[in-house]
């Protein structure tokens, strides 16, 4: 038999030698891989338009993130469906910790209840921490006769309905909308829009009749703020008085922070955990909280987290079937 040359034979080792290489660190426990997670830059994606609040927040947490972590964390803006789009992309990720989300749990937990297309479920991201919630309000154009909750609902039973902006089907400003319509036993048309932004110019031009934004986006924006749809008063309108005061019993919210694919590692999910709860209190971050008007404690481990989403689930989902959304 011939003998093969010498040089075929050790690329023929050095093949194998790769081989077996590579079979070893695939039969590694996934913990052991994990310890040396982050190697490389690590995507935060957010499901809303650059320019949001929660936009404006994720920016402002990347940074401590990154420096915890060792490697860059990179915010990008992957909008649509009133965050789903986002969502979806994130759910289809591997579960390795460099593709995660800084969202609102509203596109997780609301839209597999309405469509079945969406591409996840509920239970398709855990939730690493809460670091915002958010507060809403009711808005009206400065040239509105409508100065107060009650001027509205005089003017929907009036008018036979109003139109009110909100960023989807599904939207926890849509189903703010629905909540105070039924609670005020009035007619409230939605109307979608792809952003607080979009919402607030409609506003202003009259073009529709009240909008339900962020609290906080509309500080110093030429709108009327009529009711904030909270638990207590919000301390950028400190004169606006929450709907329970007026009667209507409708507080919503909006909160959310980090999400990572189900099924973490849970070196990895502890380290990321630590890094989060870490950058939620640099000053940095703290600041832009303080601007976009986050309750004092906005901050929830993952634990707590995933207990306020369990009952956020149901409550969520008796509410859609009052208004027969859910599928």
């Amino acid at each position: 038999m011939m003998a093969q040359p010498r040089g075929l034979a050790r690329l023929c080792s050095q093949v194998l030698g790769a081989a077996l290489a590579a079979a070893l660190v695939l039969s590694l426990p996934r913990a052991a891989q994990a310890e040396e997670w982050p190697t490389r830059p690590i995507q935060l994606i957010n499901p809303y338009p650059a320019g949001s609040v929660t936009d404006l927040l994720a920016r402002a947490l990347a940074p401590g993130l990154s420096s915890r972590l060792g490697q860059p964390v990179v915010v990008v803006n992957r909008d649509g469906a009133g965050g789903s789009v986002g969502i979806a992309a994130v759910a289809r990720s591997a579960p390795d910790g460099y593709t995660l989300t800084f969202s609102a749990t509203t596109p997780l937990i609301v839209s597999p209840m309405l469509r079945a297309d969406t591409g996840y479920t509920a239970a398709s991201l855990d939730g690493i921490c809460q670091t915002y919630d958010h507060a809403f309000a009711l808005v009206v154009a400065e040239s509105s006769p409508i100065r107060s909750l009650a001027d509205m609902v005089t003017e929907a039973r009036r008018r036979g309905g109003l139109q009110y902006g909100h960023l989807g089907v599904g939207s926890i400003q849509h189903l703010a909308g629905a909540a105070l319509a039924e609670a005020a036993g009035i007619e409230l048309e939605p109307v979608a829009y792809r952003g607080d932004g979009a919402v607030v110019i409609d506003v202003q031009a009259s073009r529709i009749d009240i909008g339900i934004t962020v609290a906080a986006f509309v500080v110093n924006q030429p709108v009327r703020v009529i009711s904030i749809l909270a638990e207590q008063r919000s301390p950028g309108f400190p004169e606006v008085p929450i709907a329970r005061e007026v009667g209507y019993d409708v507080s919503v919210a909006s909160y959310g922070g980090v999400l990572a694919p189900a099924g973490l590692p849970a070196a990895v999910r502890a380290r990321l955990e630590g890094a989060c709860e870490g950058a939620a209190v640099d000053e940095t971050y703290v600041a832009m909280a303080r601007r976009t008007l986050q309750p004092e404690r906005y901050y929830l481990g993952a634990t707590a987290f995933a207990a306020r989403m369990a009952g956020d689930l149901q409550a969520k989902e008796s509410l859609l079937r009052r208004m027969g959304l859910a599928r």
